[in-house]
């Protein structure tokens, strides 16, 4: 199956979630959690993601995890991860009790579409300070995408991770996938990187960007994407493509927030105050697009 049609295929199937200029949402992606040793990408983001969750949590936004949440590739067990990074486990439970999150699965966390592995890996967590088992996604469905449709005008955004784009990541996904954790995660110890993924290859964003760019023009929506962990939010309305960027930049964490019928990039990055203390910034990148 083509890109083309695998993107088809994932707009017809998904959940649409209405909104208005009233609501809140945030769309992150490419969090790559993973068991806290020295390979985890995300462990050197945890404070400043923490920080963001929370704002969101506390402004009463919806949190929308666009994919690769969990590393799953390099990282055998979830709960596992789970234990590493409890305190934001359970702050998105708050999030989900609450009926406001969405999680869509990515490439390396792929295992997320089968809902044996939702049921048996993200029901719940253990407490290690209460020393028992705690609920966290309780009969959660995760999505492969979601549509945002707008109340007033009826325009659709349609929330994919990306890997659609590339058949490596999505049809062959199980290859990709033994190769990173039985070749690049070795490598990684010894300090090299990963040049094959679409993250950290330019020439692979690029293609996969233009697939994405082709189906969004030629059905006249807007698709916001993670994946390539490159964000972006051009001011151009006719500009079909958005990215949210990632968790794993590598000071700062960046997203996509939607509020008063507007859409804009937000980085988050630790700055030193006047009195030289350290403090987590939030910082609008990119001038506010009306949806």
């Amino acid at each position: 199956m083509s890109t083309y049609s695998r993107l088809s295929e994932v707009f017809a199937s998904c959940p649409v979630i209405p909104f208005d200029d009233q609501s809140k949402i945030v769309i992150m992606s490419d969090c790559h959690r993973g068991d806290g040793s020295w390979i985890d990408n995300f462990s050197h983001n945890q404070n400043i993601y923490h920080a963001a969750l929370r704002y969101y949590y506390e402004n009463g936004f919806t949190y929308i995890e666009n994919g690769d949440g969990d590393e799953l590739w390099k990282f055998k067990s979830l709960h596992d991860i789970s234990n590493i990074y409890i305190d934001i486990f359970r702050l998105l439970h708050y999030f989900y009790s609450e009926n406001r999150l969405y999680l869509i699965f990515g490439n390396h966390d792929i295992e997320k579409r089968n809902p044996i592995y939702v049921k048996q890996n993200m029901a719940k967590y253990y407490d290690n300070h209460t020393d028992a088992y705690e609920p966290l996604f309780e009969n959660i469905v995760v999505h492969e995408g979601l549509i945002l449709k707008q109340s007033a005008n009826g325009r659709e955004l349609f929330v994919v991770h990306g890997h659609q784009g590339d058949p490596r990541d999505d049809r062959f996904w199980r290859s990709s996938k033994f190769f990173v954790r039985h070749f690049w995660r070795k490598m990684e110890l010894l300090g090299f990187k990963d040049i094959t993924s679409a993250a950290k290859n330019n020439v692979k964003k690029k293609m996969v960007e233009k697939k994405l760019i082709e189906w969004a023009t030629d059905h006249k929506k807007t698709i916001i994407a993670g994946h390539t962990h490159r964000p972006s939010c051009p001011l151009d309305p006719n500009n079909p493509y958005l990215n949210d960027g990632s968790c794993v930049h590598p000071t700062s964490i960046t997203g996509l927030e939607i509020r008063s019928g507007e859409i804009t990039l937000v980085k988050w990055s630790v700055k030193t105050t006047e009195d030289m203390a350290l403090s987590v910034n939030r910082q609008e990148i990119a001038v506010p697009r009306k949806i």
